[in-house]
């Protein structure tokens, strides 16, 4: 409670209000302020100017939906045996879950999701012609304006509340995931009507120009133009933040870009040299901006605090022939670190991380090892909201640390990926595992990280993970193998005292 009182005493009388910018599949080093040379963000980079930037922050998983269930819950993902889910999957946060959306409604703050979603809707079995529900307003949202799953699933149409948007009643959708529906056009039956081929997962529908995966009849007013959704999340965040100037709110503002299929407005095409997923992070740097320049034109940015951060590491051929593999030229997406999104390589989970909050914290950059299952104990460490004992059961209070006013971090840090890694200082451990992964080097051309053998690196002399030091170190093995039985075992990690 001791910062809880400093920030009254300072004069400030009211919660703050709180921003945080998920990115999707952008990786460590894909923004300028940290080393990228082939792509412009100047609107990033001012936060990270302005802001607390890391260098050693985490997704808690190297996957979309487990850093998501992660982040909203304080739980870890492995709890809820939570993997990508498929389109028409059920809500996966069960609405008696506690979350941070209501966590923050609870004290005050109005709640709002805008952008992807890909947690799941419904009971199992959902209406995309009636009412979606549970969805985010069952587990702490005062809105929700989405994309039910991600963009390259069906149903390709957005969602507002409850209710799919333009929806005519009658043209209703249908959805099937295991066969043919209707007459619409698929990848693997009309390659020719294709903006870029895709892998036959891929290959169902057509929409927009691009295939999906899933089958999807019907709905045809209601379906999405991609080059459009960054402009009306945007939009319906702006609207958000107009309506709710009053109190304190909470706004979760889940980007598509840069995950495929990448189609950016063409106000952006050639904007780099690496084709649509290069232009495609340049559009997500202006969405940016734009959302901050709102802020300021409404005179709230220096009450509001501002995280940027990505769900998980960077992939290029994720479905698609869409030649950002071929026009990557000398662009590293992940930093110094090996590995991609799926890999249990540090590049799978070391994610850009920025805290803005001008005014309030320092300008400075941090190497503190910190995740983002830590961010709903640390908010309700800001405002003073006392954690139950099953409330965020793995999230740990580090506002100073995301404020910068602290370096220190996790001196245990979990990594979920096909295996579970843990860091400890600079030393990185890696569980060995018979899971079978494959399809990781075969489909993606991405190194998984996994193996039948345990792996222990030092990333301080061998950031790329290629020197398995566990013959040598057998004490510290056995430590951090520990550490993740001990959290494997018990369902609560957070030491309560």
């Amino acid at each position: 409670m001791l910062f809880f009182a400093c920030f009254i005493m300072t004069g400030q009388n009211e919660k703050p209000n709180i921003i945080i910018v998920y990115v999707d599949d952008l990786g460590y080093g894909d923004l300028g302020c940290y080393g990228a040379t082939e792509v412009s963000t100047p609107n990033v980079d001012k936060l990270a100017t302005h802001g607390v930037r890391f260098t050693d922050a985490h997704s808690s998983a190297a996957t979309c939906t487990p850093s998501r269930y992660s982040l909203l819950t304080g739980r870890y993902a492995f709890r809820k045996n939570a993997s990508v889910l498929p389109g028409d999957a059920p809500l996966l946060i069960d609405t008696k879950t506690p979350t941070l959306p209501g966590m923050l409604q609870e004290n005050g703050y109005k709640t709002a999701v805008v952008g992807k979603w890909h947690l799941g809707l419904g009971n199992g079995n959902v209406d995309w012609n009636g009412k979606v529900s549970p969805g985010p307003l069952e587990i702490g949202f005062d809105y929700s304006y989405l994309i039910p799953s991600t963009g390259d699933r069906v149903p390709s149409v957005l969602l507002e509340n409850h209710y799919v948007l333009n929806l005519d009643p009658e043209d209703p959708i249908k959805i099937n995931y295991k066969k043919k529906i209707g007459d619409d056009p698929t990848g693997i039956e009309n390659p020719e009507l294709l903006r870029y081929p895709s892998d036959e997962f891929h290959g169902k529908t057509i929409v927009n120009g691009v295939s999906r995966i899933g089958y999807m009849s019907g709905g045809n007013s209601a379906r999405f133009k991609d080059e459009t959704v960054p402009y009306q999340m945007l939009n319906q965040a702006r609207k958000f933040i107009d309506n709710n100037m009053e109190q304190p709110f909470f706004l979760y503002f889940s980007f598509h870009d840069i995950h495929v299929p990448r189609l950016p407005d063409n106000r952006f095409i050639g904007s780099t040299k690496m084709g649509v997923r290069g232009d495609a992070i340049v559009q997500m740097d202006y969405i940016t901006g734009e959302l901050v320049n709102h802020l300021e034109k409404r005179g709230i940015s220096k009450n509001t605090i501002i995280v940027f951060t990505s769900d998980n590491g960077p992939v290029l051929n994720d479905g698609y022939t869409d030649q950002s593999v071929e026009l990557l030229g000398t662009h590293q997406p992940g930093g110094p670190y090996r590995g991609n999104k799926y890999s249990a390589y540090e590049a799978g989970t070391r994610v850009p991380t920025i805290v803005y909050w001008p005014g309030k914290i320092a300008s400075t950059e941090s190497d503190a090892l910190l995740t983002q299952t830590d961010l709903y104990a640390s908010f309700a460490q800001l405002i003073g909201h006392e954690l139950n004992e099953k409330e965020a059961p793995d999230s740990y209070g580090m506002w100073d640390s995301f404020s910068g006013k602290s370096k220190k971090g996790r001196e245990f840090l979990l990594e979920e990926s096909v295996t579970l890694s843990i860091r400890h200082g600079n030393f990185k451990y890696i569980h060995p595992t018979k899971k079978k992964a494959s399809w990781i080097k075969d489909q993606k051309n991405i190194e998984s990280g996994i193996s039948l053998k345990p792996q222990l690196y030092d990333l301080s002399k061998d950031p790329e993970e290629r020197n398995n030091i566990v013959e040598k170190n057998e004490k510290l093995v056995k430590k951090m193998q520990a550490e993740i039985e001990r959290i494997k075992n018990n369902p609560m990690s957070r030491k309560v005292n």
